[in-house]
């Protein structure tokens, strides 16, 4: 399912330059009904944007999958789409850590 939501998507933000929205993870619930999906956007600056727009066509985007796994699912779940921030968190803890270490380079010349 992962694999054909990405393909879905890359079909559709080829046509809108600058812009990549990449499947990070689908979990689908026990009894197939509903499926948690987890978008990176990037830039981050048009994910909310982009989120938008892709809740308005989540019908759209469940019938394109339905129609890609017709032979495999009986039934195509519901899909619920959430923004994964977490590249933009790790990006953040680097530059919280870069900002730190001229400091501690310093104390450690002024030590000798």
């Amino acid at each position: 399912m992962q694999k054909e939501l990405s393909e879905i998507f890359r079909r559709e933000t080829a046509k809108t330059r600058g812009t990549l929205v990449t499947v990070s993870s689908v979990r689908v619930s026990p009894d197939l009904s509903v499926a948690n999906v987890r978008l990176s956007i990037f830039p981050s600056e048009n994910a909310q944007t982009i989120m938008d727009n892709i809740n308005q066509n989540e019908r759209g985007i469940r019938y394109q999958l339905a129609q890609q796994t017709r032979y495999q699912l009986r039934r195509c779940p519901e899909l619920k789409f959430h923004i994964d921030d977490s590249l933009d968190y790790i990006d953040h803890i680097d530059e919280l850590l870069n900002k730190d270490k001229p400091k501690t380079e310093e104390n450690e010349e002024n030590q000798e």
